[in-house]
């Protein structure tokens, strides 16, 4: 790819004054992008995006959208194929829930505008297929994103972004089409942005700047004469910056691949157990063995009680809840399984979603009474809560363990 990039805004953007504000005509080695930026849950940003495509007819359609996020969209009884169980078999449901954690949020932001989120997205790619415009799907893989932005991000951030993730199924905002106009102009985004990059840089460089790169690369290996570019606004200003210094193959390279886990992260599931059983070895050799009865009967409680409280807050089946408080303190000792696998899969087989939980997943979550009484959420419920629990209940009986061995 040339190193040199010129950009430059089109001599028509300056002459069609009555042209939406969230539509940047460049010109890139001759070739014109016209760059759309959008709301995900704006009605004026549906009609923006299919009238500029039916007017330009361009040579090609891109979209911030990944094949998976694509494929969603387009099949909207996607939830109906969903098997829970599997989904828990091969550990998903951490990602299954940050997905629905983000879409929750803009479910609840789209009931106020009446537009679906990700619509003007979807609108794009139909109005590209009905007039037999090529569709170039130009965003990072979800999957990769989101693992990229976990494994390097810190400990206390990744607290930080579970909170965040957590908090959003709580937050009632509002806003209206006015607002989100606003919200779409470069001052606003930039200083959203700049707060966000102090709070999680790590996560922001991930979520923004590196998909501001991969899009920006993927948008010019797309281009025709001429291409209309349709992203959400926030990307709007970073992909301006990286045309006129576009991201060489090697950098899209590594930003496609998903960090190993760091040598910490590894050790930690191993080390717990390691010193539990060290504790145990040393009092009995050393300390009071009477006290060791005592000291496994406060593990015991401790991880089972608190892993149990998680499932019944979560409303798990009453087996559910006696699974959690048997499984924790094991589980606890064990680096290769987790509490919250062992409830999910009891509280999948003893309550299985029903057709109409399916069916209802995508209405359920934007209210926080659908978490609890969709089954499906409800399992994803029972493992992050009882999860947690035993979690809490690990650093609760080393205490414990401490005055008693």
């Amino acid at each position: 790819m040339s190193q040199s990039s010129p950009l430059a805004d089109s001599p028509e953007s300056q002459n069609n004054t009555n042209e939406s504000s969230d539509i940047h005509r460049l010109t890139h080695h001759g070739k014109e992008i016209i760059l759309i930026g959008t709301a995900h849950i704006s009605k004026e940003s549906v009609a923006t995006v299919t009238r500029a495509i039916e007017q330009e007819q361009p040579d090609c359609v891109c979209v911030e959208l990944d094949e998976q996020r694509y494929q969603t969209l387009k099949d909207r009884n996607r939830w109906e194929k969903l098997n829970i169980l599997q989904v828990v078999k091969n550990g998903q449901v951490p990602f299954l829930m940050a997905n629905l954690a983000l879409a929750s949020f803009q479910k609840r932001m789209g009931l106020q505008t009446g537009v679906k989120p990700g619509e003007e997205l979807a609108a794009a790619a139909q109005t590209a297929e009905d007039h037999d415009i090529r569709v170039a799907l130009v965003d990072r893989n979800i999957r990769v994103t989101l693992l990229r932005a976990w494994r390097k991000t810190g400990l206390w951030k990744k607290m930080n972004l579970v909170a965040t993730l957590f908090a959003g199924m709580f937050e009632k905002q509002e806003l209206d089409e006015e607002e989100l106009s606003q919200l779409r102009q470069t001052d606003s985004l930039s200083s959203m942005l700049e707060e966000m990059g102090e709070l999680l840089p790590a996560a922001k460089t991930i979520l923004v700047d590196e998909r501001d790169a991969w899009m920006t690369y993927h948008i010019l290996q797309a281009a025709g004469e001429k291409t209309v570019a349709v992203v959400g606004a926030a990307h709007v200003p970073g992909i301006k910056r990286c045309l006129d210094d576009p991201p060489h193959d090697d950098a899209i390279g590594e930003m496609g691949t998903i960090p190993p886990k760091s040598a910490l992260s590894k050790a930690i599931p191993w080390i717990i157990p390691a010193i539990v059983a060290l504790m145990f070895i040393v009092g009995f050799f050393y300390g009071d063995r009477s006290r060791l009865m005592d000291a496994a009967t406060a593990w015991v409680l401790a991880n089972g009680a608190l892993s149990a409280l998680g499932a019944f807050i979560a409303l798990g089946h009453p087996l559910t809840v006696l699974s959690a408080f048997i499984a924790a303190p094991l589980t606890s000792l064990n680096p290769t399984i987790g509490a919250g696998f062992v409830t999910a899969l009891v509280q999948a087989m003893m309550a299985p979603p029903t057709v109409a939980d399916m069916e209802n997943v995508s209405d359920d979550i934007a209210q926080l009474r659908g978490w609890w009484c969709n089954r499906v959420t409800r399992v994803l419920l029972v493992f992050f809560l009882s999860s947690i629990g035993s979690t809490i209940g690990t650093f609760v009986a080393f205490g414990w363990l401490k005055d008693l061995i």
